[in-house]
């Protein structure tokens, strides 16, 4: 079985990223394939923002991205560009800190107008990380994550399609 860490750049609890991502975790185990998270908003805000390469949550953060075959790196969109806390948490990873990893970037934004972003945005900053192979990703559309009464979100059938696919292309990836 692969090591596969999900890192959510989410900075909210309870975010229609984060449900997007719990569906992805669910279509990985699914395929046998088991993930640990990574939610940067839990880690120390004082080590983000001071760039504390030595803080012992960073460190141990570190350490599950260099043991992963795989990292499902997400964020929200904002203003057509990642989220800040991902940035951060990306600013302290080592400088080949995705050498030979496979990359699948899962993006949630308002409009069909941010869809680039996992290109021109994420994924230099992925290849100059070293990763091995970044995946074309999925972008979701947040109106296509509906929540509901009891606080929970389910997808609407063509995010959950376009997930699926993007999933199965990294479970097919690991294998080969």
């Amino acid at each position: 079985m692969a090591k596969i860490v999900i890192l959510s750049g989410s900075p909210y609890k309870g975010s229609r990223l984060d449900s997007v991502l719990a569906h992805a975790d669910r279509l990985l185990q699914e395929a046998g394939q088991q993930a640990d998270w990574i939610h940067v908003r839990d880690l120390p805000a004082e080590d983000l923002l001071h760039v504390r390469f030595d803080s012992p949550a960073i460190v141990q953060a570190n350490e599950w991205i260099a043991r992963a075959d795989a990292v499902v790196i997400a964020t929200p969109i904002y203003k057509a560009a990642y989220s800040g806390v991902l940035k951060a948490f990306l600013d302290l990873l080592p400088q080949k800190g995705l050498e030979n990893k496979l990359v699948l970037p899962v993006a949630i934004g308002g409009t069909i107008a941010h869809l680039l972003a996992i290109d021109y945005a994420l994924k230099p900053v992925l290849s100059a990380l070293g990763a091995r192979h970044v995946l074309a990703g999925a972008f979701i559309l947040d109106s296509l994550v509906k929540k509901k009464e009891d606080g929970t979100s389910e997808l609407e059938e063509e995010a959950a399609l376009r997930l699926q696919d993007s999933v199965g292309q990294l479970v097919r990836e690991l294998i080969w």
